[in-house]
């Protein structure tokens, strides 16, 4: 017990030294001026809860585009529509008032993160080489990025984090939270296969707990989505699924992917036909998790990869989902040191 107590000191000590750290540098972009991030996501979600006060399907807007041509179209699921709706609802309507608001979630999601990451090393020994993974996360340039610019991506990937983390002991409640990770931004939708694949392997029956996980994966996204898909089924379920038919033309320059590089010789790949190469090697990767002992981080971590290095529209806050998952990939194999 002795030995667990210091742990836990040690482990308390670095995590406020890094919250310390991560707080020096939220509070340093907390200055950033509202008119200098209106090009960025924030100001559109903030935006699309305007509209919907206003009465207005955020989602129709889809219906006048051709599902090639980005207008700045809703394609998140509405949980964050929704927060924005209801902040201005109680009265903060000004863009400015929702960063206030949002920017403290965004730090506190961040912590989140840098938090589990340095008790899953702790906990099996590597408390030195978890402060030095954790302080990547904190501080690397991707991270920046997403402090910078106050992206949606330190909650959505601090709720797929702690589910692969509960996972084992609190199945449940961890796709509960993995349910919520897809309500916030889908992009984890690629690691589903991963968990429908978990539950198959430690299920007790037939179907009963593969029906039971099924439901609970969808549950946020379905439940919040719901008034939307009754208002207008076709605009909501074309905008949602913008992203997989949209132009590849807004890449980082110099790093196009294959299909955007090939696609001006070969005009028909474009669309869904241009995402099997990144749909079959994601398919290898659940092959390896169904047949071998690929553990669900590695198989969740590559998965991620395979998405940052082959989806034909590159931001690059995507850069950072493969990085959380990443230093848990590499040590999950190790084993949990006992009290």
């Amino acid at each position: 017990m002795a030995v667990l107590s210091r742990w836990d000191k040690q482990y308390w000590f670095i995590f406020l030294l890094l919250v310390s750290a991560g707080f020096f540098i939220h509070y340093h972009f907390w200055h950033t001026p509202a008119e200098e991030l209106q090009g960025h996501d924030m100001y559109y979600i903030w935006l699309e809860g305007k509209r919907i006060i206003a009465g207005e399907n955020p989602y129709a807007r889809v219906l006048a585009g051709n599902l090639r041509e980005n207008d700045k179209y809703a394609t998140y699921f509405p949980i964050a529509y929704l927060l924005s709706a209801m902040v201005q609802k109680l009265g903060f309507l000004d863009y400015r008032d929702w960063l206030y608001f949002w920017r403290p979630l965004s730090f506190t999601f961040h912590m989140g993160i840098v938090g589990l990451t340095l008790k899953y090393f702790q906990r099996r020994g590597l408390l030195i080489l978890g402060a030095a993974a954790s302080m990547i996360i904190l501080l690397g340039r991707w991270s920046i990025y997403i402090v910078r610019v106050h992206h949606l991506e330190f909650a959505a990937i601090f709720f797929l984090v702690f589910s692969l983390v509960l996972l084992k002991e609190k199945t449940r409640l961890a796709l509960l939270m993995f349910s919520i990770s897809l309500g916030i931004k889908q992009i984890a939708i690629f690691a589903l296969p991963i968990y429908l694949i978990w539950l198959w392997k430690h299920r007790t029956g037939p179907f009963k707990d593969l029906i039971i996980g099924v439901l609970l994966i969808f549950s946020i996204p379905t439940l919040t989505s719901l008034p939307f898909l009754i208002w207008n089924a076709e605009g909501f379920f074309k905008s949602v699924l913008f992203s997989a038919t949209r132009l590849g033309a807004n890449h980082i320059n110099g790093a196009p992917s294959i299909d955007v590089m090939f696609s001006p010789d070969y005009p028909w790949l474009i669309g869904l036909r241009a995402k099997l190469p990144m749909l079959v090697l994601m398919g290898l990767f659940y092959l390896s998790f169904l047949t071998e002992r690929v553990g669900i981080f590695l198989a969740t971590a590559m998965t991620m990869m395979t998405f940052l290095y082959f989806n034909s529209v590159l931001f690059l806050q995507y850069f950072v989902w493969p990085l959380c998952l990443l230093p848990f990939a590499l040590v999950e194999e190790k084993k949990v040191r006992l009290p």
